[in-house]
C-alpha cells in the first residue's frame, strides 16, 4: 500500500547537495563577521553541523534560514562571553586576519565589510546590535527574518538596526580604494621595512598615522597604540631589526588579507605576522600589526 502524504506539507524532493555544504560560505561569513576570529567562526560551523545532523532535515522547510538562525545564535552566545574576556585583553585587540581571494565578496560572501577596519568598527557594537547589523546590512535579511532568527519583535529589531547602522556609519572608515595606488604603496612599504630605510618609510606614512599591535600577551608587542610617522616608523624598523627576526630570515610578502592588499611576514612556509592598513591621499593612515600566534592559525592552515 502506498502511504498517504500530508496534503498540507508534501514530502520535499530529495536534495542533491547538503544544505550545510551549499551554504557553508554564507554561514562562515556570518560567524566571522560577528566574532572577528577565524578560529571561533570555524568552531561555530562545527557546532552548527552537529546540530544540523541531529535533526531530521526532511522536516526543515527552509534549511538556509534554519542554518543561519543556528549560526547567529551560537555566535551571539560566543560573542557575549568573549566581550568579558576582551575587557582584560593585554594590549589592543585586533580581529583575526583572513586570507581572501582578490574578489573577497565571491570568496567569503562578506563584501567590503570583511575589511579589518570595518571589523574593528563592528567590535564597538553591542552583541545583538552586531548580529542585527551583519544580518541586515551585510547579508540583506529583512527585519522580519532577523526577528525570527533572534526571537525578538520586528519593531525591536527595526530600532536595533537603525541604532547600529547610525553607529557604524558615523565611524565607518572612508579611504582610497584605487587598486593600483594600493599596489604601489604596498611595494614601497615592504621595500622600506626590509631595507631599514627610515626616510622612505616616513614618506608613505600619513601625519596622523596610528599603529595598533596585537600580541595578546603571547609575544612582545606594543601595549598601546603608537602615533605619528616618526614614532611608528622607528618602532617598526626596530622590530624588523630584532635579532630574532633577522636570524629567522623573515621575509615580507604581499597578500590579499580581509579583501584588501596587505603584507605578511613569512619564515619559510610559516606566516608569523600580518599587516593591514588604510590608505588616504596616497599615504598609510592606520596600521594593524597582528602577531598573536593564536590569531595566526587560520593563516597557516592548508
Amino acid at each position: 500500500m502506498i502511504p498517504m502524504q500530508d496534503p498540507i506539507r508534501p514530502t520535499p524532493p530529495p536534495r542533491d547537495i547538503d544544505p550545510f555544504v551549499e551554504h557553508r560560505r554564507l554561514l562562515f561569513g556570518t560567524a566571522y563577521q560577528m566574532l572577528g576570529t577565524v578560529t571561533d567562526a570555524e568552531d561555530i560551523l562545527q557546532d552548527t553541523w552537529l546540530k544540523w545532523n541531529a535533526v531530521d532535515s526532511a522536516t526543515v522547510e527552509h534549511p538556509k534560514a534554519y542554518l543561519v538562525r543556528v549560526v547567529t545564535n551560537l555566535a551571539l552566545n560566543r560573542l557575549t562571553s568573549a566581550r568579558a574576556v576582551r575587557e582584560t585583553y593585554l594590549g589592543p585587540w585586533l580581529p583575526e586576519p583572513l586570507l581572501t581571494a582578490p574578489d573577497a565578496a565571491e570568496e567569503t560572501e562578506v563584501a567590503d565589510t570583511v575589511s579589518t577596519a570595518m571589523l574593528v568598527v563592528l567590535e564597538t557594537l553591542a552583541p545583538v546590535e552586531r548580529a542585527v547589523f551583519v544580518l541586515r546590512e551585510v547579508f540583506g535579511y529583512s527585519h522580519a527574518e532577523i526577528a525570527g532568527f533572534l526571537d525578538r519583535p520586528e519593531a525591536t529589531v527595526r530600532q536595533i538596526a537603525h541604532r547600529a547602522r547610525s553607529h557604524v556609519h558615523s565611524r565607518r572608515p572612508r579611504f582610497d580604494a584605487d587598486a593600483d595606488a594600493r599596489d604601489e604603496i604596498t611595494a614601497k612599504f615592504m621595500a622600506a621595512c626590509q631595507g631599514g630605510d627610515l626616510n622612505a618609510l616616513m614618506e608613505i606614512l600619513a601625519p596622523e598615522v596610528t599603529l595598533w599591535n596585537d600580541g595578546g600577551g603571547k609575544v612582545t608587542a606594543a601595549r598601546r597604540p603608537l602615533h605619528g610617522p616618526d614614532h611608528v616608523a622607528r618602532w617598526m624598523l626596530g622590530v624588523m631589526a630584532k635579532p630574532v627576526w633577522v636570524r629567522a630570515g623573515i621575509q615580507l610578502e604581499s597578500a590579499v588579507i580581509n579583501g584588501e592588499l596587505g603584507v605578511l611576514a613569512v619564515v619559510g612556509d610559516y606566516r608569523g605576522a600580518a599587516f593591514t592598513y588604510d590608505i588616504r591621499g596616497g599615504r598609510i593612515e592606520n596600521i594593524r600589526f597582528q602577531v598573536n600566534p593564536d590569531k595566526l592559525r587560520g593563516l597557516n592552515r592548508g
